[in-house]
């Protein structure tokens, strides 16, 4: 052994990423080429297929375990990512990363994102920062919506950001799942995501599912992704069908009533004062 090897020294953390393409071959192969720099993890990643597309991957020149998924009919993002967890049979001590193709990363996120969660053991979810591909920060970690929330939001009367830039980590009430990492057991005791929401607000009600269970939901500001945002509800009438579809199906669900009365309990914190200490002095972005 080289002297000064720690014989002890600690596995790099397993994580499996899932991702889901509905057409998006080159954005994945982006995708991969960046997880295939990522440092301080040791990687499996499952692509699913969600339809029918010539994407030419080859599992055995991967510099990880690469197991690609071809639906025999489309599947709603829950349900794909729900069945690429049970698929893999999940260890209690791994990670379970949801991430959308066009999303790019530097090689240290994942590492850091696991190394935050593993300091938080009351986290069930951490998710970076996300911005755009010119820099700038999308509002990616949000408070529980309300419908007078989005007509503030759509009357531009909020500010841009729910929760304004800060240096360190901090508590959100949701976080948007382009790029989400979970503690495995985390995941499957919440049974993972509501397949009954195909697109959209999935996300929010499985925050808000972990917050009632006594999870916290964080926001760490010191790891950061590009977007390049698909954006298909603001341009196709389908997704804005399935997005106002989740939106009715959320506020009509037991989840967003119980997550309302704990909101309206405790003004003072996202929810409650939780198991984590106060989050750094916020400074406003751009």
């Amino acid at each position: 052994m080289p002297e000064g090897e720690d014989r002890h020294a600690a596995a790099p953390a397993p994580v499996h990423v899932s991702v889901v393409s509905h057409g998006h071959g080159g954005l994945i192969r982006d995708l991969l080429r960046d997880l295939g720099q990522a440092t301080g993890v040791t990687l499996e990643v499952t692509v699913t297929l969600n339809v029918a597309e010539p994407l030419a991957l080859d599992p055995g020149t991967s510099p990880f375990p690469l197991t690609i998924v071809e639906n025999a009919s489309p599947r709603g993002f829950g349900g794909n990512h729900n069945a690429a967890f049970a698929r893999r049979g999940e260890a209690a001590d791994g990670f379970f990363c949801v991430a959308n193709p066009d999303v790019r990363l530097e090689p240290g996120v994942l590492a850091r994102l696991v190394e935050t969660l593993g300091a938080h053991p009351s986290a069930a979810v951490a998710a970076p920062r996300v911005r755009d591909q010119t820099g700038r920060v999308q509002n990616s970690a949000r408070r529980l919506p309300t419908p007078g929330r989005l007509l503030r939001r759509a009357a531009r009367t909020l500010p841009r950001l729910d929760y304004p830039l800060g240096t360190s980590w901090r508590q959100a009430d949701w976080v948007a799942g382009m790029f989400m990492v979970f503690p495995s057991r985390a995941f499957a005791e919440l049974r993972g995501f509501d397949e009954r929401y195909f697109l959209y607000y999935e996300d929010v009600d499985l925050c808000c599912r972990a917050r009632l269970a006594g999870y916290d939901v964080l926001l760490d500001e010191t790891a950061s992704v590009t977007h390049d945002g698909l954006w298909h509800s603001h341009r196709h009438l389908r997704y804005l069908r399935w997005h106002l579809a989740s939106m009715a199906r959320f506020f009509a669900s037991g989840v967003y009533r119980e997550a309302g009365r704990t909101r309206a309990r405790d003004t003072r914190a996202p929810w409650r004062a939780g198991a984590l200490a106060q989050a750094p002095p916020e400074r406003e972005g751009p």
